[in-house]
């Protein structure tokens, strides 16, 4: 049975408003999350993905009222992400409307995290969020391999990410936003070595972000290993509809809803 790849829209969220950047940086408004979740659900996206995108950077908990109110808008899966850090955060999410959660800066730096969270609520539930950079050295020069960041993309930290996504769908996450840094916001396409890198490792589903820019961007994310396919400044501006790219994706051969 083949199933069908996933089309996803990404609300980062900063302060109650949705905001896109490059690279996490020169963040611009973009919108209104309520309004916004209401149309991508109108328009036929399969899930909502929601990042707090300073929730760890400034140590505040995610914006449950947001999350309600996005919750209570859309009638598809919705994960929020950003700012948990125990499995009580979890359930709060949950409470407010999430059908899963998203993890990365806590369970870095606490692994039995994943566990915890997933003995509790089902893997299903927990998705790891891993923002991934290629590895440069000190000179800045690519010097192969990719390291994961944390706090919103602003720290990197020596841990290899291909090892960290195979060590944490062993801990029990139930799927990996597999998010390039490098490409984030470019518009020049996803990183394929990426995707196909911890495709080989992992089992559970991988969603593919950063870097869509165009509808043929989609396709070579869905052959490099994705099982989903995640998009943001390019849906939330009006530069590309879910239709087209699931269009895109269906000309391709690829079964979609």
């Amino acid at each position: 049975m083949t199933v069908a790849t996933r089309v996803i829209a990404c609300l980062d969220v900063d302060a109650g408003r949705v905001v896109k950047g490059v690279n996490f940086a020169n963040l611009r408004d973009a919108g209104d999350p309520v309004e916004l979740a209401r149309s991508y659900d109108a328009q036929g996206i399969d899930e909502l993905t929601f990042l707090d995108v300073t929730a760890s950077s400034g140590d505040r908990e995610t914006t449950y009222d947001v999350v309600r109110r996005t919750a209570e808008q859309v009638f598809i899966p919705l994960t929020v992400g950003g700012g948990v850090r125990a499995v009580d955060d979890v359930d709060k999410l949950l409470r407010a409307g999430a059908d899963k959660v998203g993890v990365n800066t806590a369970a870095l730096a606490r692994p039995e995290l994943i566990s915890e969270i997933a003995d509790r609520f089902g893997a299903q539930v927990l998705v790891l969020s891993a923002d991934v950079r290629r590895r440069r050295g000190p000179d800045g020069s690519l010097v192969g391999g990719f390291v994961m960041t944390t706090h919103g993309g602003r720290v990197s930290v020596e841990q290899d990410a291909v090892a960290w996504c195979a060590r944490a769908a062993e801990l029990g996450a139930g799927e990996i936003l597999l998010n390039s840094m490098d490409a984030d916001g470019t518009k020049d396409g996803f990183d394929l070595d990426l995707i196909a890198a911890v495709r080989a490792e992992v089992a559970i589903p991988v969603i593919a972000s950063g870097g869509a820019g165009k509808v043929e961007h989609f396709a070579p994310a869905v052959r490099a290993g994705a099982d989903a396919v995640l998009a943001a400044s390019v849906f939330h501006f009006g530069e590309l509809t879910v239709a087209q790219v699931k269009a895109a994706l269906r000309a391709d051969g690829f079964e979609v809803r």
